[in-house]
């Protein structure tokens, strides 16, 4: 026994009307989240800073700048404290990034073969200052090829040895 799921097609009008509904529903939770987000902050703020008294003489004033003072510098301790957390988990990630790079390998792309003549290649190192055309054929040596006889008989060894001492000073002395 097979059973066929027929899947009908979700005409355009029913994915618009979707899409819409489904934007409305975010819409609200966005708006529905910024207005949580006010409230814990006010709740925060009314706990953590309440409004300072500022009826008072001079020395009363003076010990609520003392307190206000103090608190400031523990939540400087405090950030320089999260900073250097921060820093030290930045240079972690790093180094991890650099090993997962020496893991994988860094791939070299495959270079294509280009036919350039020497008067293209400068053109495009020197751009517009070259003008002249250089033949770098020109200045290369003439080297002459010696025809050597086959010998297809078996010959003697010795022979062979000293063809090859012949050669090796034809090379040094050049």
């Amino acid at each position: 026994m097979t059973s066929c799921l027929r899947v009908k097609k979700m005409t355009s009008g029913r994915r618009h009307h979707l899409k819409s509904v489904m934007l409305q529903f975010a819409a609200t939770c966005i708006e529905q989240e910024s207005k949580d987000l006010l409230v814990a902050k006010e709740a925060y703020m009314a706990e953590n800073c309440p409004a300072p008294n500022l009826s008072g003489d001079m020395a009363s004033l003076l010990e609520i700048c003392k307190k206000i003072y103090s608190a400031i510098d523990k939540i400087d301790d405090a950030r320089y404290d999260v900073e250097g957390k921060v820093q030290k988990s930045e240079i972690e990630i790093q180094d991890l990034r650099l090993k997962v790079v020496e893991l994988v390998g860094v791939k070299k792309p495959a270079l294509k073969k280009v036919r350039m003549s020497a008067d293209a290649m400068l053109q495009a190192l020197l751009g517009g200052k070259h003008k002249t055309t250089i033949d770098l054929r020109s200045n290369l040596k003439q080297v002459k090829k010696e025809v050597k006889e086959e010998n297809t008989e078996a010959g003697d060894w010795r022979k062979n040895i000293e063809d090859k001492a012949d050669r090796k000073k034809m090379f040094e002395t050049s």
